[in-house]
């Protein structure tokens, strides 16, 4: 006798996004954090030949300051709207699965988004590592209903 699958792990699976529409958010948001750091912090493009960058463990500091907007704008804007500006574009919104705060939530999904992996590896229910960590799914609202559409 087979057994009926679980109606919500199903209804989950039929809103999580492509991992193409996943990387293009990140690529969309990184590149707004970047923009933040060289347009509106005062750090350079461009150096003199010759000129080496100011360090930090090796690391540019202004690729840490980039990482670092990029947490922050995760954390302010998922915390107040469910997305940021990249998951906005690609019509993504971050849920929140297991109770609890979910600023806190959003605090860990971000500096775990921030280390980039965490974002590469899926857990067991099929949500991203860091996702499942910090208790989130990152879903597609909507796309179970346009699933629906074709198949009919």
């Amino acid at each position: 006798m087979t057994t009926p699958a679980d109606p919500d792990r199903a209804r989950a699976e039929a809103l999580d996004p492509s991992f193409g529409r996943r990387i293009a958010a990140f690529v969309v948001d990184w590149v707004l954090s970047a923009l933040v750091t060289f347009v509106v912090l005062p750090y350079d493009l461009l150096l003199d030949p010759g000129q080496r960058p100011a360090m930090l463990l090796g690391i540019p500091q202004s690729s840490w300051v980039t990482l670092g907007v990029f947490v922050l704008l995760n954390v302010v804007l998922v915390s107040l709207t469910g997305s940021t500006v990249g998951h906005r574009l690609l019509g993504l919104q971050v849920w929140q699965v297991r109770p609890g705060a979910f600023p806190v939530q959003v605090v860990v999904r971000s500096l775990l988004a921030g280390l980039f992996l965490p974002g590469l590896v899926r857990a067991g229910d099929g949500r991203l590592l860091h996702d499942y960590v910090a208790g989130t799914r990152l879903v597609r609202p909507g796309a179970e209903d346009s699933r629906d559409r074709r198949s009919a």
